[in-house]
């Protein structure tokens, strides 16, 4: 499905980002981790190297709030491998007091990760586009969730110490739209724009919380990061080549 396409994953040594490599690589694409954290990154490489044997698995340092790391990080892979034929936004850049409840939230807070997160994500996607725009095509797809479609069902998270922050909603239903924007703004360009909008992925969660979580799904619940890989493959793929601007939601229902 992807033969010989090069992709690039921002924050591809993450939870859901190393699984969406795995996806790439099965599917004859090269994958190349872009990531902040140069030791996981590296470590990610070798560990998914072996396991695939695949020499398909590249490694490159990207800040995706520093447009002179972005523009490396292109450089880079069009000196290596002399195109790009799609980037994946999957970063996930937050300050320290990220996640406070509603209340407890610094103004400073707020804006700063809507900054580093939905600012981050606008210039991967301005530099990207400059260079699929020379290219003559590019595909870019971004990462939102299902609280960039819905408000939060807070009930769920009664008896936790967790809750749903008000930057992430604030993020993520902005993304939505600025894929929307972009996808039209690029109009005759040859550039695609997507975004996937995941339910919850299992990561230890408490188990009460995954139980309220579950009924609210129509069969599995909470997903695993491997179930998103159909709808990024496809999304990747020449069999979606006419779908732009579009969010798709992968939730087990959960949003009904």
């Amino acid at each position: 499905m992807l033969q010989d396409k090069i992709i690039i994953i921002a924050g591809g040594a993450g939870l859901i980002g190393q699984e969406f490599v795995k996806a790439i690589i099965e599917n004859n694409g090269t994958a190349v981790i872009a990531d902040i954290n140069k030791k996981t990154g590296n470590e990610t490489k070798e560990k998914l190297s072996k396991e695939f044997d695949s020499l398909n698995i590249d490694y490159v340092e990207l800040d995706v709030i520093s447009k002179e790391s972005l523009k490396k990080t292109i450089e880079f892979i069009d000196n290596k491998y002399g195109r790009i034929d799609a980037l994946v936004n999957n970063v996930y850049p937050r300050n320290e007091n990220y996640g406070r409840h509603f209340f407890d939230v610094e103004y400073k807070d707020f804006t700063e990760n809507l900054s580093m997160h939905l600012g981050g994500y606008f210039l991967s996607s301005q530099l990207y586009a400059e260079y699929f725009k020379q290219q003559g095509y590019g595909n870019i797809i971004n990462i939102s969730s299902i609280y960039g479609v819905i408000a939060p069902k807070f009930e769920i998270y009664e008896n936790t110490s967790m809750t749903m922050p008000v930057e992430y909603s604030a993020i993520k239903s902005g993304l939505i739209h600025l894929t929307k924007y972009m996808a039209k703004y690029f109009k005759g360009m040859n550039i695609r724009v997507n975004t996937i909008s995941p339910g919850g992925i299992f990561d230890k969660q408490p188990l009460s919380f995954c139980e309220k979580y579950a009924n609210n799904c129509s069969t599995k619940g909470m997903l695993d990061n491997s179930d998103l890989r159909g709808t990024l493959i496809y999304l990747l793929s020449d069999m979606s080549k006419y779908v732009n601007g579009q969010n798709i939601i992968v939730d087990d229902g959960f949003t009904l």
